[in-house]
């Protein structure tokens, strides 16, 4: 949990580094992988992660924006065709939000807000907003084994990230 702004921007700088990294290793003739028909693609979920940050801060107050608006469904509708532009939008709303945050006290994360039907201090939500990231990053690096594709190093060293340190991948 955040107790200070500080601290929340630290960490989501480091955060949104690392989902670009995920988002700069996914080739568009991959974007399409997903587990079935009826779940959601790379590219989808990619765009899923740009609409998080302008949907639940707007619960706290926060007007991020960026190129893309949410419509009235809480949505911003089809994601673009490439994985550079959407890298772009979530760069763009990224900054946006650690500029709103940056309007907000530390007294703010004690603060309660309805969310989704429930009573969340400010910094809980700011903690979901990560973590929310986060699960959806590891379903993006599962479909990119699925689709072929090497995964980023992100927490540690993936399978070819080991080579990076001179070192053989650990046996499994």
């Amino acid at each position: 949990m955040f107790r200070r702004v500080e601290d929340f921007k630290s960490i989501w700088q480091q955060e949104a580094e690392k989902t670009l990294a995920v988002f700069a290793a996914i080739p568009d003739a991959a974007a399409h992988q997903a587990v079935d028909a009826h779940h959601r693609d790379l590219r989808c979920l990619a765009w899923h992660l740009v609409e998080n940050i302008l949907e639940l801060p707007q619960n706290l107050g926060l007007k991020v924006k960026g190129p893309v608006a949410l419509g009235s469904d809480g949505f911003i509708g089809a994601p673009p065709p490439t994985m550079a532009e959407i890298g772009a939008t979530y760069l763009a709303v990224s900054e946006s939000l650690l500029d709103h945050i940056g309007s907000w006290s530390n007294t703010e994360l004690g603060r309660n807000f309805t969310l989704y039907g429930e009573t969340w201090t400010g910094a809980f939500a700011l903690y979901v907003l990560v973590s929310h990231q986060t699960h959806h990053r590891g379903q993006m690096t599962v479909l990119m084994r699925q689709a072929g594709l090497a995964v980023p190093s992100v927490y540690g060293p993936t399978r070819e990230g080991w080579a990076d340190f001179g070192l053989e991948p650990p046996k499994v």
